[in-house]
C-alpha cells in the first residue's frame, strides 16, 4: 500500500467521522429546539389554564356573594310584615285607598259596628304587609337575577 492510498483512506475516514459528528450535532440541536418549543407551548397552556381558573374562581366567589346577599335580603323581608303592620297601626304609614272598589258590597263604615271596623282595619294592615313583602321579594329576586346575568356576561 502506498502512502498516498493510506493518506487518502485516512482522509476519507476523517471526513466520514466529521460528517457523522456534524450530523449528530445537527440532530441534537433540532431535538433541543423541538423540546424548547414544546416546553414553551406547555408553559403557555399552563399559564392560560391558571388564568382561566382564577377567573372561574372569581366568578364563583361573586356568584356566592350574590347568593348570600339574596338570602340576606330574603331574611330581612320576613321583618317587613311586622314593620308594615306596626307602622300602619302607629299611623306613620298610610296606604292609598286603591282597594275601595273591592269594598263596594260592604256597609258604610258609619253604619258598621265598631268591632267589625277594628277587624277590617286589622285585616287590611295584615294584607297590606303581605302585599308589601311579596313586592319586595319580587324586587329582590329580580335584582339577584339581573346581577347573575350581568356577572355572566363579563
Amino acid at each position: 500500500m502506498s502512502r498516498t492510498s493510506i493518506a487518502l483512506a485516512l482522509l476519507v475516514l476523517w471526513s466520514s467521522l466529521m460528517f457523522a459528528a456534524g450530523w449528530r450535532w445537527r440532530g441534537d440541536r433540532g431535538d433541543l429546539a423541538t423540546a424548547r418549543a414544546g416546553m414553551e407551548r406547555h408553559a403557555e397552556t399552563a399559564l392560560s389554564e391558571r388564568r382561566l381558573r382564577q377567573q372561574q374562581d372569581a366568578r364563583s366567589q361573586a356568584m356566592a356573594s350574590l347568593g348570600e346577599q339574596h338570602e340576606h335580603d330574603r331574611e330581612r323581608a320576613m321583618d317587613v310584615d311586622a314593620d308594615v303592620v306596626a307602622a300602619l297601626r302607629a299611623g306613620t304609614l298610610r296606604l292609598r285607598d286603591d282597594l275601595a272598589a273591592c269594598h263596594t258590597g260592604r256597609l258604610s263604615e258609619a253604619a258598621a259596628r265598631t268591632g267589625e271596623r277594628d277587624a277590617g282595619a286589622q285585616l287590611r294592615a295584615e294584607v297590606a304587609a303581605t302585599l308589601v313583602r311579596i313586592g319586595r321579594d319580587a324586587d329582590d329576586q329580580l335584582r339577584a337575577c339581573q346581577a347573575v346575568i350581568a356577572l355572566d356576561r363579563r
